[in-house]
């Protein structure tokens, strides 16, 4: 589909893979489109004109669907705009700074990951990020991705490239365009990315799959992680991904495990944690949630207390998680009485995963640059 129009909480929103561009449609408009599209009927003038101006792209003329997705409004209580999935934490690398304490090769059957999709279409899911471990070598990856793309899904895949230049994955995102593919960068050279995903191949195999999406014209982003091991090649790798054509980031904040195991911070590249930015607040829970490779759901990656699981409970049991990620927010431990909190640059559910780690402060709280002045 070229557009996806979809109910999004209070609003609708007609919005492109691929693009950032999008327009907020009024009520009438938005039935005039599921009725165009239920009719059989072509694309409305209106929208036609309005596709042109925001995507470039001509839609007169062309049945409705052909070319729009028209999402129907969340049938059930429970209402969310976006989701993240573990489809497997199975891994073909073994990086040393992954947040991921242990990367079995484990989850659902594909009749109970096709339902959890259809279930979070069912709840208005909109904005839907597949991740891993490595979300490709699962072999349930295809289909579970068709599914979720042909329900009018925004669909980011985060992956570190290596099976991107596989014919049958490119074939997949060439036919079915995702939003955006997330690719992550370790290193300019195999000696440096090798090692520190622990993985011989791993660097020839992720620069293949970037230059295999770069001839398809794949909407792919890069995310350079910049640790102790490859903070040298950085520029190297800037050039890299720019001879590339793709837009980048960069992080460099490594983050102890969700578990609290703290030996990823030993890959801690100095000078080059994440220090810009006050923590203003999170939807996670309210507007937002987290699924593991079970089904089980959690407001985000990190705060994992209590899940509910939607494989046994569907989406009713998402009406605890608003309450469960409220008691997550409050400051416990040492964060109790803190007269900083104005300023602190990080959710309530990091900092008690770096406090379990025995973290230095300086990794993630104002008290320990203060110390240090």
């Amino acid at each position: 589909m070229s557009v996806i129009v979809s109910p999004q909480e209070a609003v609708f929103l007609a919005v492109r893979p691929g693009s950032d561009a999008g327009m907020q449609l009024p009520t009438n408009r938005y039935d005039e489109l599921a009725e165009a599209a239920a009719n059989g009927e072509t694309i409305p003038g209106w929208f036609a004109n309005a596709a042109r101006q925001a995507w470039q792209i001509e839609l007169r003329g062309r049945p409705v669907t052909s070319a729009v997705k028209v999402r129907p409004r969340p049938a059930g209580p429970v209402v969310y705009s976006r989701a993240s999935w573990e489809i497997n934490k199975g891994c073909n690398f073994s990086c040393e700074h992954c947040y991921l304490e242990q990367r079995p090769f484990a989850g659902l059957a594909l009749p109970d990951k096709l339902r959890l999709i259809d279930m979070l279409a069912g709840m208005g899911v909109l904005w839907f990020q597949i991740t891993g471990g490595e979300p490709l070598i699962d072999p349930d990856f295809p289909p579970a991705y068709q599914r979720a793309h042909d329900a009018g899904m925004m669909l980011e895949i985060l992956t570190n490239g290596s099976r991107l230049a596989r014919p049958e994955h490119l074939a997949l995102f060439t036919a079915a365009r995702p939003h955006k593919i997330t690719v992550s960068m370790y290193g300019a050279s195999p000696e440096t990315a090798d090692a520190l995903t622990q993985t011989r191949g791993a660097f020839k195999r992720t620069y293949a799959g970037l230059l295999a999406a770069a001839e398809v014209g794949l909407p792919v982003e890069v995310t350079i992680i910049i640790t102790k091991h490859n903070v040298d090649e950085l520029e190297a790798m800037r050039s890299l991904v720019d001879q590339l054509g793709f837009p980048r980031n960069e992080y460099g904040s490594i983050s102890p495990t969700y578990t609290g195991d703290g030996s990823t911070l030993q890959a801690q590249a100095p000078g080059y944690l994440d220090k810009s930015a006050v923590f203003g607040g999170c939807p996670a829970g309210h507007t937002s949630f987290h699924v593991d490779p079970h089904g089980m759901a959690t407001m985000c990656k990190v705060g994992r207390d209590h899940p509910i699981s939607l494989i046994a409970e569907g989406p009713e049991g998402l009406m605890r998680l608003p309450a469960i990620a409220d008691a997550q927010m409050l400051r416990t431990g040492g964060c109790t009485d803190c007269t900083l909190s104005s300023t602190c640059r990080v959710c309530r559910p990091m900092a008690r995963v770096y406090q379990e780690a025995k973290a230095p402060l300086d990794h993630y709280c104002q008290h320990g640059e203060r110390n240090k002045s």
